[in-house]
């Protein structure tokens, strides 16, 4: 299957007027999204409390992102947050004396890093997989840390500083070896990559819909691997991760059967629309056409910068790469700001400048960007 790009480009509006490489931040608004909300302020106005319809909007969109992930829907949590699946996962665990070791790695966002070191006064002790000489983390630096000790391996999928990707399939074949899971944070990967939660043999997955999955702030998702969901009973908890949320049950918890045992209070219910108009988008398109498309994208924009003098520090090789592509700074919040003056929108973090592509991103764009790099290279190192 080709991708009609022009006909998918017509669905977000601001690619008429903006190049638009910021997806690593806060995706472009597709019209079918902004529809979806519309809908529903649609109904909040007409109808009140429309309880039926919203809680069906969550279970849409449990069902669509388990289709993304290639799981089912009984292994996913809709949480309003990575962040409040990592909590709803951390308060199930049990850091034991024969197992009580986080290895995490120093390509995290810091919401996983510091969520793990917020266990420590439970009995947690982290460690890190530091940066080689490279500035990638190779295997060779989970397997100095792995061992019998390790309850958990928490870590990134694509760094948000530099882009580098790590090697999720070795880092997953070295902490089963010792008996260990591991958690895949996916934020910075999931709806540009294709993330199988199956192939890749991760027990949990956590994500958000605000980023390449074309949604919105506000609602994430946790995934759990089916035969863990029993032996896990989470403390940060709410009435819809009751086995029956309409028992109104004040003298007892019964968690759900399902990962909803890993869900909270009440849905993020307008943020339920957007969400899975935005996940409707990524399927009908096919999160491995997206990944191609991607992949060439970033390639492009790297040979690019190469030929003007100023080379990515984001790894150039396709399985140590992700959508986004990060060119060293003198002074990243000028050159972001001269960056936005020319209508080109982009994000910084520390001294690199970030591109992050998604499949509605073209060649014209990597060109545009490419010019202004050359206009401002008093910025570039």
């Amino acid at each position: 299957m080709d991708l009609d790009l022009s006909s998918f480009r017509r669905e977000f509006p601001v690619l008429e007027r903006k190049t638009y490489l910021n997806s690593g931040s806060y995706c472009a608004l597709s019209n079918s999204v902004k529809e979806a909300i519309d809908r529903y302020m649609h109904d909040r106005l007409l109808v009140g409390a429309n309880w039926d319809v919203w809680v069906t909007k969550s279970e849409a969109v449990r069902r669509a992102m388990a289709e993304v992930l290639r799981a089912t829907p009984d292994e996913i949590a809709v949480t309003a947050s990575a962040s409040a699946g990592i909590n709803a996962l951390a308060s199930a665990l049990s850091f034991t004396q024969r197992r009580n070791k986080v290895v995490i790695s120093d390509f995290e966002f810091p919401t996983n890093a510091q969520i793990w070191h917020a266990q420590e006064p439970r009995g947690a002790r982290v460690v890190h997989a530091s940066v080689a000489a490279d500035g990638y983390i190779p295997l060779e630096q989970f397997e100095k840390l792995i061992d019998e000790e390790t309850l958990l391996v928490a870590i990134t999928h694509v760094c948000f500083r530099n882009g580098a990707r790590l090697d999720i399939p070795g880092v997953v074949r070295l902490a089963h070896a010792k008996g260990a899971t591991v958690l895949l944070d996916c934020y910075q990967s999931v709806g540009a990559l294709t993330v199988d939660v199956r192939a890749l043999d991760v027990d949990f997955a956590v994500g958000g819909m605000l980023k390449y999955l074309l949604g919105t702030a506000g609602i994430g998702f946790l995934y759990v691997k089916s035969e863990l969901i029993p032996s896990l009973t989470p403390t940060h908890s709410g009435w819809f991760a009751q086995a029956d949320v309409a028992a109104m049950n004040i003298f007892a918890n019964h968690p759900s059967p399902t990962a909803r045992r890993f869900e909270a209070g009440t849905p993020p219910v307008v943020n339920c629309f957007a969400a899975e108009a935005g996940l409707k988008l990524i399927l009908a398109v096919g999160t491995d056409i997206i990944e191609r498309r991607v992949q060439q994208l970033t390639r492009r924009c790297m040979d690019r910068l190469e030929d003007v003098g100023f080379p990515s520090v984001t790894p150039r090789q396709d399985e140590r790469r992700g959508p986004m592509v990060c060119i060293q700074s003198t002074n990243s919040i000028a050159l972001y700001t001269r960056l936005m003056e020319r209508d080109i929108v982009t994000s910084h973090r520390n001294d690199n400048l970030r591109a992050t592509f998604h499949f509605y991103n073209t060649d014209e764009d990597t060109d545009v960007l490419i010019a202004a790099m050359v206009e401002n290279r008093a910025h570039l190192r």
